[in-house]
């Protein structure tokens, strides 16, 4: 049995990746800022020690995962170095992990929490299988023959894995701070199409991932009739979506999903394409697709009386549009208030008019200060910059949450990657109040 300590255990693939390997038996301790993260909680759950940070952590004997964000001048890396430890980094200890199994990749600017989580679940159902996903959450199972991973584009990080499959939701530019344009996304994105072992089921709705070149075959999904895998006939109702599902245009199966909006269907339909393409029996797809209840942090609804809030990771203009679109599905004749806090001075520069256009669809909108991050704190731009073009619009702070009380049997949408969640707890204090 190996002891592990990981350094940043409360990141959100260093965190499910400790409870998988916890899961199957190992030693597992780490560190981190003092500070809560949702992502802590099922570490507790597991009695794995969280302690924080100091170089008196690091023992002999033990194997030391550092995560991305930490450099090797970081106190329990020197320390572990000095005592001649194994020091690996979080995504190449996994791109090594995974080659006992048969790994599936899930990737894609958007979508790729989401579609990790369905297919983890689907598949649990017809073979053991472990999995980490990007909301914090993981499970290591002793007898698993596959291996779910949710794998990131930022700073090309995928590039550490050779996944036997990849499922790729689409490419978009969402991380104007490292990649310079849609064309070097798209690089990173062939270059990791490059490194897939058995297949790829690819989105063939977007633009860029038609592009794709690669060493095994490629199956496309999508609305789309020149599709592999397309979704037909569509219903859409308030409890979910409908949909024929025609492989190679052929009749495969109609199947029903308990979630709302396009991007719910496209989703499902990558992982219905993978399991097609291993051979899971649709019935077992379909109740997997019928009993998925979602990830942390996509579409997670609280009901308080006559309204529901709603949380959700949405940071970029596309998933801002497509959190609207779900909740005018679900709730078509509601009222929906958008509460949204930009997340990195870089983003919120590069996409301010189409930051503008997707929240305009919702029916009020309140703008919260802007999230920094590790990387950058402060940019040329406030709140106030995005508030003057959207029309109609109000700057929210923890203080001024009784604005949103105006607003009764209303949807309430708090989406952004920060902490924008402390808004939606003093609001529900102020409900509860009330």
């Amino acid at each position: 049995m190996t002891k592990y300590h990981f350094t940043g255990i409360k990141g959100s693939g260093m965190s499910p990746l400790a409870q998988i390997l916890h899961d199957v038996g190992n030693e597992v301790q780490g560190s981190d800022i003092e500070k809560y993260f949702f992502t802590e909680k099922p570490l507790h759950e597991r009695d794995i020690n969280v302690l924080l940070f100091d170089d008196d952590n690091i023992k002999e004997g033990m194997t030391v995962i550092a995560g991305n964000a930490f450099p090797d001048n970081h106190p329990e890396i020197v320390k572990a170095k000095e005592l001649g430890l194994e020091v690996i980094r979080y995504h190449d200890f996994l791109g090594d992990y995974m080659g006992q199994f048969t790994s599936i990749a899930v990737t894609g600017a958007h979508g790729k929490t989401s579609t990790t989580g369905l297919l983890s679940h689907v598949l649990s159902g017809y073979k053991p299988t472990s999995y980490l996903i990007g909301d914090g959450t993981g499970k290591g199972v002793k007898d698993a023959s596959n291996f779910v991973f949710e794998a990131c584009e930022y700073r090309r990080h995928f590039l550490a894995y050779n996944p036997d499959y990849a499922i790729m939701t689409n490419i978009d530019f969402d991380h104007p701070d490292y990649f310079n344009d849609i064309d070097d996304v798209f690089q990173a994105f062939q270059s990791m199409a490059m490194q897939v072992k058995k297949g790829i089921i690819a989105c063939g709705d977007d633009t860029y991932l038609q592009k794709i070149k690669a060493p095994v075959p490629v199956l496309y999904y999508g609305f789309g009739e020149h599709n592999d895998f397309a979704a037909r006939n569509l219903e859409k109702t308030t409890e979910g979506t409908s949909f024929d599902v025609f492989v190679r245009n052929e009749f495969y199966h109609r199947f029903s999903i308990p979630m709302f909006g396009d991007h719910a269907v496209l989703n499902s339909l990558s992982v219905i394409s993978l399991c097609h393409y291993e051979h899971v029996p649709a019935d077992i797809i379909q109740k997997g697709l019928e009993t998925f209840e979602g990830v942390k942090r996509r579409f997670t609804e609280t009901a308080i009386d006559n309204r529901v809030l709603i949380d959700d990771y949405a940071h970029h203009p596309t998933e801002i549009t497509a959190t609207v679109q779900s909740a005018r599905q679900k709730f078509p004749t509601r009222k929906i208030v958008a509460i949204f806090q930009p997340h990195t001075f870089t983003r919120t520069q590069k996409f301010l008019t189409e930051f503008a256009e997707s929240l305009s669809l919702a029916d009020q909108v309140y703008l919260c200060e802007i999230f920094g991050s590790a990387r950058e704190n402060a940019g040329d731009l406030t709140i106030q910059t995005l508030a003057d073009i959207i029309e109609g619009s109000h700057i929210l702070n923890e203080e001024t949450v009784d604005q949103l009380l105006a607003h009764e049997n209303a949807i309430f949408l708090f989406m952004g990657a920060g902490d924008v969640q402390k808004y939606q707890q003093a609001f529900e204090q102020k409900l509860s109040d009330c």
